[in-house]
């Protein structure tokens, strides 16, 4: 249920709005506005955009069939670091993507959606705040 919850929500979004990207940036840099620094090259919102998507393919993946997403999700992390972003404003991204999408499609978030996007939030933070690999790996095997 997860899974087509946030299929349905991202789906409705792209409905309304064709390019999220200023929603979910404007959103971020409210929050932490040092992180708008990080962009000054990106004058026309290319990497922004790029980077959402990217997030948009993980969050289905994570949600469905997990066949990259978490160890991408703890890969980035490391990486984001070497970019000055801090592991905490790296997790805080995914649920200004979900407020993002909460407030976009106002009220068509419904329920169901809210539960689902909870869940995957819970989920998520695991990943991000373990980015240790073969630590998350062997949390896994000893269930």
């Amino acid at each position: 249920m997860t899974l087509s919850m946030i299929e349905t929500s991202l789906e409705l979004a792209a409905e309304l709005y064709q390019d999220l990207t200023p929603i979910v940036y404007d959103r971020l840099f409210a929050q932490y506005p040092d992180m708008q620094a990080l962009f000054w090259r990106d004058t026309n919102h290319s990497v922004k955009g790029e980077m959402l998507a990217k997030v948009f393919e993980a969050l289905l993946d994570f949600a469905g069939e997990r066949k990259y997403a978490a160890a991408m999700i703890q890969c980035e992390v490391i990486t984001h670091e070497g970019y000055d972003v801090p592991p905490d404003v790296f997790r805080i991204f995914f649920a200004v993507v979900a407020d993002s999408i909460c407030a976009v499609l106002g009220e068509a978030w419904t329920p169901p959606m809210a539960a689902a996007w909870h869940d995957l939030l819970g989920q998520l933070d695991y990943y991000v705040t373990h980015p240790d690999q073969y630590e998350t790996l062997a949390a896994a095997q000893s269930l």
